[in-house]
């Protein structure tokens, strides 16, 4: 309990917040620019962070991996082309309130779910990391199985026109995932002798791909009668009463659903938001509007996919397995800081993590 008490008063030292402040404005600032990832973000840091003391550098690489997860949602809701991976559910509904003019909504509505889902996750993380790790250990190769076979499932959510366009574009995913090395036997599968493509076809490049040709395409296909044409948004980015109240259920629920799948090894803030979009259209009342321009889709997808944030770090501080590629790099970071990842790091390091896990709730 000392520690905990101690990790609030150090991380809310002067030098520890404008650390969160700075790193996480760092972290919006290339989550909103597609092709820069938030793993990208983190090393990018990594070597800024080695004359720091070890609570204030975990506190910027923490800042910078929360804010670029929430800046993939701003080119994602503007633009049409997610920032991050994991904002590719937000663009959905978010760039079609842009096209009607409630871009500010759209924003307003990715602000406060990101917010939920933020917190909700530090909770967990804060109090129950060991416990929660353990409970991660006990997900076998046939949870995973079932846990894919349900993300399949997703297609048939998101295909809000035509099925059949879904389950084509579904089939043809599965088959671009089929590129790179064997994971079983190591065989290259589809490579064609491109050493870039061992690793399998970089997930930020492909999204960012499919969105932004496709938006090119289609802006192609249209006369444009007059130069510099852009659409116009007036209203306010803060929320009314009865819209928060209508995206509270959503972010709390996806929040959830967060936050366990980023306790899950290799499943990642992609997956979470998928799920948690597709959950907030199964309970929404207005399923009409997903597809259309829905804040509780904009509100499921954002919750969940910041809620991956805290629940990641619990297999990675408490087992030393990443719980997403970002968590990987930061793993890396943790140990140039001399913090080897295991039952130490609460008993030898204790007053260190607990700073951390605090300056992780602040930022």
């Amino acid at each position: 309990m000392s520690d905990v008490l101690y990790g609030y008063v150090a991380a809310l030292t002067p030098i520890n917040l404008v650390a969160a402040v700075i790193s996480v404005a760092i972290g919006i600032t290339i989550g909103a620019l597609p092709g820069l990832s938030a793993a990208m973000g983190v090393a990018l840091l990594i070597p800024i962070t080695f004359g720091m003391d070890p609570s204030t550098g975990l506190i910027t690489l923490a800042g910078v991996y929360c804010g670029a997860i929430f800046g993939g949602s701003i080119s994602a809701i503007l633009i049409r082309t997610p920032g991050t991976p994991a904002a590719a559910a937000t663009a959905i509904d978010g760039y079609e309130l842009t096209k009607q003019g409630k871009a500010g909504t759209a924003l307003g509505t990715a602000i406060i779910a990101s917010f939920i889902g933020g917190i909700l996750s530090a909770i967990p993380l804060y109090l129950f990391a060991p416990r929660l790790a353990r409970l991660a250990l006990l997900f076998g190769p046939a949870e995973y199985f079932w846990l894919s076979i349900f993300g399949l499932t997703i297609i048939a959510g998101a295909s809000t026109k035509s099925i059949v366009k879904g389950l084509i574009s579904g089939a043809l995913g599965l088959m671009l995932s089929t590129i790179g090395m064997d994971p079983m036997l190591g065989n290259p599968r589809f490579t064609f002798g491109v050493p870039a493509l061992l690793s399998g076809i970089p997930f930020t490049a492909a999204l960012i791909g499919l969105f932004s040709m496709s938006q090119v395409l289609m802006l192609a296909e249209k006369k444009i009668k007059q130069a510099g044409n852009m659409i116009e948004f007036d209203n306010k980015v803060l929320l009314s009463r009865k819209q928060i109240l209508e995206i509270l259920p959503t972010s709390f629920r996806s929040a959830v659903i967060g936050s366990i799948i980023g306790i899950l090894p290799g499943a990642g803030a992609s997956i979470a938001a998928f799920l948690g979009y597709n959950e907030a259209k199964r309970f929404s009342k207005k399923k009409e509007l997903f597809g259309h321009g829905s804040i509780e889709g904009i509100a499921g997808a954002e919750a969940a996919n910041n809620a991956v944030t805290g629940g990641s770090l619990i297999p990675t501080f408490t087992l030393g397995i990443p719980g997403e590629s970002v968590t990987a790099v930061l793993l890396g970071g943790l140990m140039i800081q001399g913090l080897q990842p295991g039952p130490d790091l609460f008993t030898v390091h204790g007053k260190i993590t607990y700073t951390f896990f605090a300056g992780f709730v602040i930022v």
